[in-house]
């Protein structure tokens, strides 16, 4: 049961990220406004009839986040069916159910406000940029409760490498966020086609943009120092930061087309999912005699 428990768990983080990258669909090509601003039905229907197409995206992504709401709470069932109290599954399985919560209350949030397509206001920064952390902290939560079924130690705090550790995180959940708000500078300025000099928050967008490459560049320093000491995950985390570079680069030189945003967007949740292995892998490793001394 444990076995298939682990093997759930791993599938259900593959699914999670094809959530969120269906998310990312309806934000780059301006969908959000499909269903109005009615949560959870669609304009004010169940099943809306003659839907157009951005309506079919937005409820398409309704409906699969549905699903993974249905499928965590049978999965944190089962955890507990399956682990003894105080298994570090079971924390990361009621974490993981408090963050996809979350992560429903602020999808909610942004339809109902109608921060979404072209709104153009301060309060969709912020909660965008907050959507983007809480996602990687689902992201996280599950891949430590996929860590521990499959037989993951507990993890122990330890003075020498824990700050970098934190660090690498903070930092990586900067950069994500700092990618978001700017996904969402290239949605308004070049799919709504909203110009600078009717906006002040688009205009504070395109001057804000070269801050996500330069703190891309700082947190890589701070993940290959946490990287290097871990090979397992580490070395894949890596080639996957330099490619996330590369796609940065193309992504400007393109002028973000909707698929290269997606590729972004998954290269990024991977890069969080093996940082989150690497960092358990280190907290989790038995320390050497020296080191218990």
């Amino acid at each position: 049961m444990k076995r298939k428990v682990a093997s759930a768990a791993w599938l259900l983080l593959g699914y999670t990220v094809v959530v969120i990258l269906w998310g990312g669909f309806v934000r780059a090509t301006g969908s959000g406004a499909g269903c109005g601003s009615h949560w959870p039905l669609c304009n004010g229907e169940v099943i809306p009839r003659s839907p157009g197409i951005e309506t079919l995206i937005e409820l398409g992504h309704r409906l699969s986040s549905g699903l993974l709401g249905l499928f965590v709470v049978g999965f944190v069932l089962a955890v507990f069916r399956s682990f003894p109290r105080g298994h570090g599954a079971r924390k990361g399985a009621v974490w993981t159910l408090f963050f996809i919560i979350s992560e429903s209350l602020l999808g909610a949030g942004l339809v109902t406000f109608e921060w979404v397509a072209g709104n153009d206001s301060v309060e969709r920064v912020y909660v965008m940029a907050f959507h983007l952390i809480n996602t990687f902290l689902l992201l996280g939560a599950l891949t430590l409760t996929a860590w521990f079924a499959s037989g993951g130690t507990a993890l122990r705090s330890r003075p020498r490498p824990g700050l970098a550790l934190l660090l690498a995180i903070l930092a990586v959940l900067v950069v994500g966020a700092s990618g978001a708000v700017t996904a969402l500078g290239d949605t308004l300025l070049l799919r709504e086609g909203i110009q600078p000099e009717d906006s002040p928050v688009a205009a504070r967008l395109l001057a804000s943009r070269l801050y996500h490459p330069s703190m891309a560049i700082v947190s890589f320093f701070l993940v290959a120092f946490v990287a290097l000491k871990e090979k397992t995950f580490g070395r894949p985390l890596l080639i996957l930061y330099g490619i996330q570079a590369a796609l940065g680069g193309l992504n400007v030189y393109l002028q973000a087309p909707v698929w290269l945003q997606l590729v972004h967007l998954a290269v990024s949740d991977a890069i969080w999912i093996l940082l989150v292995l690497v960092v358990a892998t280190l907290l989790s490793t038995t320390p050497r005699p020296a080191e218990s001394r």
